[in-house]
């Protein structure tokens, strides 16, 4: 978004959205002809996605990408479940917006000067303790 510094209108530039495909089973078609083979699809489908999500809610606490893998899950899911097609679109959005409030120059400008005060009063109080103790590690000082 533009805007004159004289204080005349303001010049919107148009983003291309590319248009979101539309809601449903992505399953091939002789799958959606069968009645029992779509069913069995849908529940082969959930039990994949599930067993995704459920390995990312483990790794949340151990190592390793967890909500990365949650997000696989839920995609695994929205090739064929309507209400997890609009969970990814919902997050997606989220995204989308923190990414462009991280982005704005005003919310970066505080976000540097809150990590640099930050960062000046960890080394302040470090520099406090070594000229105190020395090097010594918390657990070996005797007083």
């Amino acid at each position: 978004m533009n805007t004159q510094s004289n204080g005349g209108s303001a010049v919107v530039e148009e983003v291309a959205v590319p248009p979101e495909q539309p809601l449903g089973s992505r399953a091939p078609h002789f799958v959606k002809r069968s009645r029992p083979l779509h069913l069995s699809w849908q529940v082969g489908v959930f039990v994949v996605g599930l067993a995704v999500v459920v390995g990312g809610v483990i790794m949340l606490p151990l190592p390793g990408p967890g909500w990365l893998v949650i997000f696989a899950g839920m995609a695994i899911w929205a090739t064929e479940f309507v209400w997890a097609q609009l969970v990814l679109r919902w997050a997606r959005r989220k995204v989308t917006e923190a990414t462009r409030k991280a982005l704005d120059p005003k919310v970066r400008r505080r976000n540097i000067i809150l990590i640099t005060v930050g960062v000046v009063i960890i080394a302040a109080l470090l520099a406090v303790y070594v000229v105190k103790f020395g090097f010594a590690m918390p657990w070996n000082i005797s007083e």
